[in-house]
């Protein structure tokens, strides 16, 4: 028992809480789109890695992730991840993330709180025009971080789908809680998962398209340094369409 009235809930204020899961629940997601390019990156992104994981290969691979999600137990919202291919250390596949941004309250404080995904609200879109699809962020209004410009022409293979999003995907983020005059703090690699059910045509093909895809980095920022993430040469670019579930596997490791 926290408050003398003994009416808690699982996230400050106890009385009328931001967001009402526990690290046993799951976050759904319903209608989602998104777009997701993978990239071979520099050696030099170790330097913003947490100790516990390391590079999945060599050279680094990274990625970025940015998504609509029309609706989800913590509300509709976009969402712009930063990501590089790790392996932990019980030999699992997966993606550290540095830098993530959102547009809702909900989805920030239960992500940072629930998991330590370093969450910060920003601005950002997904948008036809012509044939293609372009995705922005920025941070602040006006202050563009990056563009991504796809252009959807084929149906993606499942083995190449599969490559980068298997059925459960590991993400990894730092929790951190600042001690108070050198008492309380903690420090914990989190491992957490999603997984992700593809949409289906009326002929039963997943909605997972390829195609070329340009990103830049318009106006690098210190304080939003997602560019640190250097895109050497991109891999694959993909545009699905579907469904997510949420949720933390563990504390891998106490620092």
């Amino acid at each position: 028992m926290v408050l003398k009235g003994k009416n808690e809930g699982v996230s400050i204020p106890f009385d009328a809480p931001t967001w009402s899961l526990t690290a046993e629940n799951t976050i759904d997601y319903r209608n989602c789109e998104a777009l997701l390019g993978v990239f071979l990156s520099t050696p030099d992104l170790e330097a913003i890695m947490p100790e516990g994981l390391e590079f999945f290969s060599d050279p680094p691979q990274a990625a970025y992730w940015l998504s609509k999600y029309s609706d989800s137990t913590v509300g509709p919202y976009h969402e712009y991840i930063s990501m590089i291919m790790v392996e932990d250390g019980e030999g699992d596949f997966g993606y550290y993330i540095p830098y993530i941004y959102v547009t809702n309250e909900v989805a920030l404080t239960a992500g940072r709180e629930l998991a330590g995904a370093p969450k910060k609200l920003a601005h950002m879109n997904i948008a036809r025009d012509f044939d293609f699809l372009q995705g922005t962020i920025e941070r602040p209004a006006g202050k563009r971080l990056s563009t991504i410009t796809f252009q959807l022409q084929t149906r993606a293979e499942s083995g190449i789908v599969n490559s980068y999003l298997p059925p459960k995907i590991y993400l990894y983020s730092i929790r951190h809680l600042p001690p108070i005059k050198g008492k309380g703090g903690v420090t914990q690699l989190i491992k957490w998962y999603a997984i992700i059910d593809m949409h289906k045509d009326p002929q039963g093909r997943d909605a997972v398209w390829m195609g070329p895809v340009t990103v830049t980095y318009d106006s690098p920022s210190n304080a939003d340094p997602i560019h640190k993430l250097k895109i050497d040469q991109i891999l694959a670019g993909l545009y699905i369409q579907f469904d997510m579930t949420l949720g933390v596997e563990k504390i891998l490791k106490e620092y």
